[in-house]
């Protein structure tokens, strides 16, 4: 299927500006799981997992206009009701479009590993941003973690433990490869080539 072309605006601009949650219910058309996606990338895993799961509302976001864009084009060329793609960076509009204990999952798909020691303050999790990130979840809501960084992947387990994340197979354990999750574009590599994956699924207490 050939790619749809590029958008000229950006995508989501409607959420960027509010200072409250919209009405997902009204915005969706349907009531159910209401999900989030940081950094969407090019868009692989969030159109097969909403392809596969029609009755869950994931937002997605992603700040590289032609990665966010060709994703809410190509959903809405699949037809994808459930899809909502924000062209932003998630740290600073996601403390204002969901209320507390409204997201049944949120989904971090190999982050930038931001190498260098003075870009670290740009890594999404961070202790004050993961504690806001455990206020959005609901009591039981998952937190579904890959990397292929292993010690960007240590680090991350460590401070979502932290912060009050559980993780079911103990501290700072990774999980195994599960073939009924939906992998990301860049996962899909690493599966048919073999490199290794950090996976953590971590549960907010009930």
């Amino acid at each position: 299927m050939p790619r749809p072309p590029l958008l000229p605006d950006p995508v989501g601009l409607k959420f960027v500006t509010l200072d409250t949650p919209p009405d997902w219910d009204a915005e969706f058309g349907f009531t159910g799981p209401l999900e989030l996606e940081i950094g969407s990338g090019a868009g692989g895993h969030a159109l097969e997992y909403c392809r596969r799961n029609p009755t869950v509302r994931f937002v997605a976001f992603e700040w590289r206009k032609k990665y966010a864009r060709d994703t809410q084009a190509r959903g809405e060329k699949l037809g994808l009701k459930n899809l909502r793609v924000i062209e932003s960076d998630a740290r600073f509009v996601v403390p204002r479009i969901f209320a507390s204990g409204s997201l049944a999952c949120i989904h971090l798909q190999f982050p930038d590993p931001w190498w260098k020691r003075s870009h670290a303050k740009r890594a999404v999790i961070q202790p004050e941003f993961t504690q806001l990130l455990l206020d959005k979840l609901a009591p039981g809501g998952r937190f579904d973690m890959r990397t292929d960084v292993q010690d960007r992947g240590v680090t991350m387990l460590s401070i979502l433990e932290a912060s009050g994340f559980k993780n079911p197979l103990g501290s700072g354990v990774f999980h195994p490869y599960d073939p009924e999750e939906v992998p990301s574009t860049r996962e899909r590599r690493y599966l048919a080539s073999g490199e290794p994956v950090y996976r953590a699924r971590l549960v907010k207490p009930g």
